[in-house]
């Protein structure tokens, strides 16, 4: 994946949207308006702070079916992303929850969007939602009968989840990427709010080889700058909400703190880089 093709940068931070509640859901408040505001204003203040993409989950629809998700979910997403794209110029991703990567895409290459997440693209992982088993065969095949280009982001050893073969962290990243085919891999912590190691993501980042590596979790502005030094990019949302409260709206003075943060990581990064080099022509 072409990073800078993609993102206009080699080192994207993605923000979420995280939508409220949508129809079918358990918690779904029976207004789609107030579900497009919300994400109107959170996409606003992330693009006015900085960030280089923006992924729309359904977030807020725990708790989630485990694969396909109801066509009312489809459409909702479909309507939100298009009023998305109306506000910002940004590359738009979709992660539709839990684990529905075929409606992603569909959506995806209908309104042009130009990525997705999908939690489990290969193996089984254990999950509150029961056993998911990835389906890169399918989704790959459908990918290619769309003649779409969307590129797909796939979560290794997801969060809020365990795998059920052994956790060896190298052979998850070159199966993701060399069997499912992923165009960037993402690695979080356990859970939502909480990082990956440095070790991990350096094991992640050789392993790939070459393959853009995400930090998908836990990220903020000050871990970020640590963090990015064994990373290509990081998707990013609890730290950004008000209070760091994973219900509230995004605040866009956090957005700018953060994308700050990241971006000094990135210049002493490529000023180490440049030292190395000179030390090496020598």
């Amino acid at each position: 994946m072409d990073l800078y093709q993609t993102f206009k940068t080699r080192t994207p931070i993605i923000g979420v949207v995280h939508l409220l509640p949508l129809p079918t859901s358990p918690r779904w408040g029976g207004s789609l308006k107030a579900v497009i505001d919300r994400a109107e204003q959170e996409a606003t203040a992330l693009a006015s702070g900085g960030v280089d993409g923006i992924i729309v989950e359904n977030f807020f629809d725990a708790p989630f079916t485990k694969n396909q998700v109801d066509p009312a979910v489809v459409s909702a997403m479909t309507v939100v992303v298009q009023r998305i794209q109306n506000l910002v110029t940004l590359p738009i991703g979709l992660n539709v929850l839990r684990n529905d990567a075929k409606s992603a895409i569909a959506i995806a290459s209908c309104v042009r969007a130009q990525f997705i997440r999908v939690n489990v693209l290969t193996g089984v992982m254990a999950t509150d939602q029961g056993l998911i088993e990835g389906e890169a065969h399918q989704l790959l095949r459908y990918r290619r009968e769309l003649g779409s280009d969307v590129k797909i982001l796939a979560d290794v050893l997801v969060k809020h989840a365990r795998p059920l073969s052994s956790p060896n962290l190298t052979v998850a990243v070159q199966d993701t990427i060399e069997r499912g085919l992923a165009d960037a891999v993402i690695l979080s912590g356990w859970a939502t709010g909480s990082p990956p190691t440095q070790e991990d993501l350096e094991l992640a980042s050789g392993a790939a080889k070459g393959t853009p590596v995400f930090i998908g979790s836990g990220a903020d502005w000050e871990n970020v700058a640590t963090l990015l030094q064994a990373a290509d990019g990081v998707i990013v949302s609890s730290s950004l909400k008000r209070h760091g409260q994973i219900e509230q709206p995004i605040d866009p003075i956090r957005v700018s703190q953060f994308v700050e943060a990241a971006r000094r990581s990135w210049n002493s990064k490529s000023t180490s880089k440049s030292t190395e080099q000179v030390k090496l022509h020598s």
